[in-house]
């Protein structure tokens, strides 16, 4: 996804090695934008990824021999026992060489391969043989670390910053310092925020030699899961399958721009369950879908914000989902089959609100829509016999998993699956070179997760050793007065706001160990308190400066990329609403699929069903439309009736006397229906 020109093909520029081309999305044809839009866009990427070199020649055949040998190495780790340390030293090894090699120090220096890139990919792997060779000994001393210790594990944190500041930009590293001076003299700020003060003896050891800094839980989760899902991405990208699925909507919708909108909800669900990027798969669908969105009438930023929302979806569809959600199953110490079921429902909670939007927008947008011409598609039928054999990505991870296998075996099965299935079509099959293609490519896209992993391990790495954490969900909880209530809502603005400044990984790695705990402690699940963070971690990549997908949307419709992110913000809006549900509600958990011992699957059908008919009110609201246009009270009375359907916690928290909120939500919405019905027969 780290590209600068329209015609570059899938297999990289001329010249270059397999797998370590830039450019667009597969699924985006070269020419189907022009150069200026699709500088935006890759200018956008590589806010998040990095600006990547280009090589060619020799050059680029020795960066994909690294890429080959990282994924290869990880696939064989997953097959075969590698211990615990070691793996997380190589991971973070080939992190640092890969990421110096291919990221440029600045723009500047962009497909030069210059001295100080050679001299810090020593650096790293001198660091890595160290960590590696000093095996028991060295975990034993970190006590008591030896001047050595010391000098390698500053080179190490310095190492880790700077390869995170090449790969998804300054804001991460620079978090990291600000907690790392914290570490260091914190004991002269004022109560509760002090502690007792570390020096280097006490704090480098902890941050670059142990396994509660940087090669703590969230390298673990990059090393054995996270890596092998971005090979497995890169393997169905490779063999076709995202263009199958967004070629599929288009076909099921029958190829009209009056239904861009279904389609845009319909493929992103499709290609983004085994996407798992949100930019990517704006990118993909905007390029196609936005000339059709133009025909019906949508207006530039309109289709944007379609399109980022349908992107954002993407991060939170199974059963790829987004990196931080692996993370919630090893903190948890859950399998990810869990995690799968916990985000069933809300995933189709939150595509049934875009497709209520959209609904609304083809009611609001109906002359257009009926005039507008169809648009040439291959039929449905036809794809599914050519190329149906890509719909297992959706069902087989989850299958092997259901078997008994554990998620790492379960995903490397999948890659054989879809592997073999590739040579259904010659088209699809994945022969040497494209599997090589893939497997590189993969490698690529892992280095700024495995980057980012690591930096938020300093931070991760500070707050365990100062008692931050603890610190903080004392403070929550007195701010809101010990309310479950009011201590949900500073979390998510919390989360909220950690999530403008680094990617969604960091923010939910920083957030779990910060304000998850304001929540358990006030007896909320701990899954249901993750999932919270983890929903408001994803929520944040529609606020800016973060707002990638948003920003790209915009960047192919040519409307403002702030126009277009108060768009994004309106079809999101629902969404943002629904995860109170799972810490406030004490059967909201039954979205989850996580029954208490008081609860029965009828209960859940019950919250379902409220959900679904509070998100369709409020969806109603943000478009100011339902049967026809809404006057000022109506709105108000729809988003009223959907707060109190969706959230009525909300309202219990501020008027406690108000009687089953869920009744009064569904006989306000009827008043209003029927206000809308009989208004519309007069008119």
């Amino acid at each position: 996804m780290r590209r600068e020109e329209v015609a570059v093909p899938a297999d990289g520029p001329p010249g270059a090695a397999p797998g370590l081309g830039a450019g667009l999305p597969p699924e985006v044809a070269p020419g189907s934008l022009d150069a200026a839009t699709t500088a935006r866009v890759e200018a956008l990427i590589e806010e998040e990824e990095g600006a990547q070199h280009r090589f060619r020649g020799v050059l680029a055949w020795i960066g994909t021999a690294i890429a080959l040998a990282m994924s290869l190495f990880h696939l064989w780790a997953a097959w075969d026992i590698v211990p615990t340390t070691t793996l997380r030293f190589v991971h973070v090894g080939f992190a640092l060489v890969l990421g110096f090699y291919l990221f440029p120090a600045s723009r500047r220096f962009r497909h030069r391969f210059m001295a100080w890139d050679a001299v810090l990919i020593a650096a790293g792997l001198y660091c890595t043989w160290y960590l590696i060779s000093g095996g028991d000994d060295l975990q034993d001393r970190m006590i008591f670390p030896e001047p050595m210790d010391i000098a390698v594990g500053w080179m190490m944190v310095a190492l880790v910053l700077e390869v995170t500041r090449r790969t998804t930009g300054w804001i991460m590293p620079f978090v990291a310092v600000v907690f790392v001076i914290y570490a260091f003299f914190g004991n002269y700020l004022p109560s509760p925020w002090t502690h007792q003060g570390y020096d280097s003896e006490r704090l480098i050891p902890h941050l670059a030699v142990g396994l509660d800094g940087i090669f703590g839980t969230a390298v673990d989760v990059s090393a054995t899961l996270i890596i092998l899902f971005t090979i497995y991405g890169a393997i169905l990208q490779m063999s076709g399958a995202g263009k199958f699925f967004v070629d599929f909507s288009f076909s099921v919708m029958g190829g009209k721009a009056s239904s861009a909108g279904r389609t845009v909800v319909l493929s992103s669900f499709l290609l983004g369950g085994p996407s798992g990027s949100g930019v990517a798969t704006t990118v993909t669908l905007g390029t196609v879908a936005w000339p059709m969105m133009r025909k019906v009438g949508y207006r530039a930023a309109d289709a944007g914000g379609l399109l980022a929302a349908g992107g954002l979806g993407a991060i939170i569809s199974p059963p790829v989902l987004g990196a931080a959600a692996f993370l919630i199953a090893e903190y948890l110490k859950i399998g990810y089959l869990d995690v799968l079921r916990m985000a069933v429902i809300p995933t189709c909670l939150y595509y049934a609100s875009l497709l209520f939007m959209v609904e609304l927008d083809q009611r609001r947008l109906g002359a257009a829509g009926e005039a507008a011409e169809a648009v040439e598609s291959t039929p449905a039928r036809e794809l599914v016999r050519k190329y149906g054999f890509h719909f297992s990505s959706l069902i087989a991870i989850v299958v092997f998993m259901v078997l008994g296998y554990s998620s790492t075996l379960a995903v490397l099965y999948a890659m054989g699956v879809a592997v073999v299935l590739s040579f259904l079509r010659r088209d699809t099959s994945l022969y040497p070179r494209k599997l090589v293609n893939a497997l590189a490519s993969g490698a690529v896209q892992a280095v700024g997760i495995a980057a980012t992993c690591a930096c938020a391990g300093i931070i991760v790495g500070v707050i365990t050793l100062t008692g931050l954490g603890l610190k903080f969900s004392d403070i929550a909880i007195q701010a809101a007065n010990g309310s479950v209530l009011g201590t949900a809502l500073f979390t998510a603005l919390i989360v909220w706001i950690v999530g403008l400044a680094v990617p969604v990984t960091a923010s939910y790695i920083i957030c779990a160990v910060v304000a998850a705990p304001a929540l358990t402690k006030l007896g909320v699940p701990d899954y249901a308190a993750h999932m919270f963070v983890f929903y408001y971690a994803v929520l944040s990549e529609v606020s800016p400066p973060t707002a990638l997908s948003p920003f790209a949307a915009a960047a192919i419709t040519g409307a403002g990329p702030y126009s277009t992110t108060l768009q994004a913000w309106k079809y999101t809006l629902p969404a943002f609403v629904l995860p109170f549900v799972f810490v406030t509600d004490p059967e909201g958990v039954g979205l989850l699929l996580s029954l208490t011992p008081e609860m029965t699957w009828l209960d859940v059908a019950w919250q379902v069903a409220l959900a679904t008919a509070g998100l369709a009110a409020l969806a109603a609201a943000c478009q100011g439309y339902f049967l026809r246009a809404l006057n000022v009270f109506e709105r108000i009375g729809f988003v009223l009736a959907g707060l109190l359907l969706v959230f009525p916690a909300l309202l219990e928290g501020i008027v406690p006397w108000l009687p089953a909120p869920h009744w009064i939500g569904m006989a306000l919405a009827a008043a209003l229906m029927a206000l809308q019905g009989r208004g519309r027969v007069m008119a």
